[in-house]
């Protein structure tokens, strides 16, 4: 754990709904979409790539099966699995962590291009 870690503060307070070995899950607490959840290391690490191969294991396997529990409890028809490695990338809390965002049929007028969108300029790939 380390101090001052909002995420590492959830994981002390027991503030999760789901775990596997290394990982546990709990809601964003600024959610982008409804069910948006964010899985994270048990160990405090800032960088996705500093994690052992278990500990990335370990993510992946609970966050597909949120992603079957989320279309089942939500309906969900869709997910957009999200990593920001770095501050280039976006990230803004030091503890590296996933992004399960559950997406609806509807919920945005035309979804395709997904994370493309963090540059706008290049999203629409299919007019190109």
């Amino acid at each position: 754990m380390s101090p001052g870690c909002p995420f590492c503060a959830r994981i002390e307070t027991g503030e999760v709904i789901g775990a596997e070995g290394t990982a546990v899950a709990f809601p964003d607490a600024v959610p982008v979409t409804r069910g948006h959840t964010l899985v994270v290391p048990r160990r405090h690490e800032p960088d996705l790539l500093g994690l052992s191969t278990q500990e990335l294991d370990d993510m992946w396997h609970l966050a597909r099966r949120l992603c079957t529990e989320l279309a089942a409890e939500l309906g969900a028809d869709g997910f957009n699995l999200g990593v920001n490695v770095g501050r280039a990338a976006g990230q803004t809390v030091p503890h590296a962590h996933l992004h399960v965002m559950p997406r609806y049929l509807g919920d945005t007028g035309d979804p395709r291009g997904g994370v493309r969108w963090i540059f706008p300029s290049s999203a629409r790939y299919w007019r190109t």
